[in-house]
């Protein structure tokens, strides 16, 4: 068995990837079968990702962050491109249903809450610990999306339920997006104690 592939199994991709394109199908399924318009509406779209995000969240460490540090390995390099296959694989999922009879879009709204709540969730990571990284991101998402802001501070408090062209979400999104990258990359995980 290669490395990569016990990478992948040591933090458990299969069956997130599993979780998170099973529950992309069933919203899918769901807004095909009852939905009136072809177009899913934005909170759909919005808290779809989160759910995606969710389910990935538990990629971000393995079983044992200590044996991880100890590793001959370029950790850095190896999170960031977790991260960035993690983007990817949302980013595909929804934007593979363009063609279908139930879209999920604009690609603008999918990218900018897929990176911003990828970064979120790398933080809680960083911070937290991967078992918790997801609480922040899911709450805050579920709130914005609900009940979104005007005005600027608004708009950067609200940015997951902002418009697609929403420069200040935008933003607000990107810092996230590099922050989470940058902190993951270098830190990785928080560690657990062994009673854990």
């Amino acid at each position: 068995m290669t490395g990569t592939l016990l990478y992948l199994r040591s933090r458990r991709v299969p069956l997130a990837l599993a979780a998170a394109i099973g529950g992309v199908a069933v919203v899918w399924a769901l807004w095909l079968a009852f939905a009136e318009e072809r177009d899913a509406s934005a909170m759909t779209v919005v808290m779809t990702v989160v759910l995606m995000v969710a389910a990935l969240a538990s990629t971000l460490g393995g079983p044992d962050e200590n044996l991880d540090r100890t590793a001959s390995m370029r950790w850095p390099w190896r999170r960031a491109a977790h991260l960035l296959a993690a983007f990817l694989v949302v980013l595909a999922a929804l934007l593979a249903t363009r063609h279908t009879g139930a879209r999920f879009g604009p690609a603008a709204l999918v990218a900018r809450d897929a990176a911003g709540l990828l970064g979120l969730t790398a933080l809680g990571a960083t911070v937290f610990g991967t078992a918790r990284s997801w609480f922040l991101p899911l709450a805050w998402t579920t709130v914005a999306a609900l009940y979104p802001q005007g005005g600027t501070w608004g708009a950067a408090a609200t940015w997951q339920g902002q418009p697609p062209g929403s420069r200040v979400a935008a933003l607000t999104a990107a810092v996230f997006a590099v922050g989470g990258l940058v902190a993951y990359s270098i830190a990785g995980p928080a560690r657990r104690e062994p009673a854990e």
